[in-house]
């Protein structure tokens, strides 16, 4: 393995559930649960879709600098509808690799973009300061129970 990859596939603590919101249906509120099961088929209770995209995930850390860029304080998790809050472990690093989110595999795929919808939720330039903030969408590789408070890390 080249140093650069050692680099790349190198991690210094995991990170953590911090919060946990499912989207009953499209353009109604969040609705925050301290638990839910993840399957192949999605988030038990969530009107997501299997696939790629079948859980979003946004650092906490990323919900404070959103909030900066618009000149308030941290976001509130639900504003930005995904699925997962997790914090200490950065998720960018983690594209493309098999994570243990509680009992449950996933592989982050795609950036999860934001919507028009953040201009009428966060006011103007809420758009432009989710952007490169906004999460990840993740498959799922082995379906399994998420509550909070539970570990997040690579499984190699």
């Amino acid at each position: 393995m080249s140093n650069l990859a050692e680099l790349i596939a190198g991690w210094a603590k995991p990170g953590c559930v911090d919060w946990i919101g499912l989207r009953p249906e499209r353009c109604k509120e969040m609705r925050a649960v301290d638990n839910l099961m993840i399957s192949a088929d999605g988030l038990e209770g969530d009107r997501g879709r299997a696939g790629k995209r079948a859980v979003t995930l946004i650092q906490q850390e990323h919900l404070a600098a959103i909030g900066s860029y618009l000149g308030q304080g941290p976001i509130a998790a639900d504003i930005l509808r995904r699925n997962l809050v997790v914090s200490g472990i950065n998720l960018a690093a983690l594209k493309g690799r098999e994570v243990q989110v509680g009992g449950a595999i996933l592989r982050f795929t795609v950036i999860c973009a934001p919507c028009s919808r953040m201009e009428e939720a966060l006011g103007k330039g809420g758009y432009s300061a989710v952007r490169g903030h906004g999460g990840w969408c993740a498959e799922v590789i082995r379906s399994g129970r998420v509550r909070l408070g539970d570990l997040v890390q690579p499984v190699d």
